[in-house]
């Protein structure tokens, strides 16, 4: 059984469900509260239906006109830039991920630490997407 997900009926404990999502437990409680995720509670636990965490990766993680759907989105926590090659480093939810690209690339993307980024994963090549 994975960890989190109840044997029956497929329902994820909101843990679990943030882990998926890469967000805290507290915004899935705002998310909640918004409508736009909805609990089953059993005693004092929250559950979700694995389905809509489903839902809202699918939604969170919109082609937009390519072929690569692994989307991290993230903050930038370190950049390096030599003449020629820039290695930047985001932090996405609880994943680390590292990029290598020309400095012309992330010169012309404005990249700095400290703001948002998006990770796009295709096999094994890493894209920078801001805004």
């Amino acid at each position: 059984m994975t960890p989190g997900l109840d044997e029956v009926g497929g329902a994820m404990r909101i843990g679990a469900a943030a882990a998926a999502l890469g967000v805290s437990i507290d915004t899935l409680r705002r998310w909640e509260r918004s409508g736009q995720i909805r609990f089953e509670r059993r005693g004092t636990t929250r559950y979700v239906d694995a389905g809509e965490v489903a839902r809202l990766l699918r939604s969170r993680n919109t082609g937009r006109g390519t072929s690569a759907r692994n989307r991290l989105d993230g903050i930038i926590i370190a950049i390096k830039k030599d003449t020629v090659m820039a290695q930047v480093e985001l932090a996405c939810g609880p994943y680390r991920v590292v990029s290598l690209m020309s400095r012309e690339a992330a010169d012309e993307l404005g990249l700095e630490v400290g703001t948002s980024a998006r990770a796009v994963i295709k096999a094994t090549t890493v894209v920078v997407e801001t805004g």
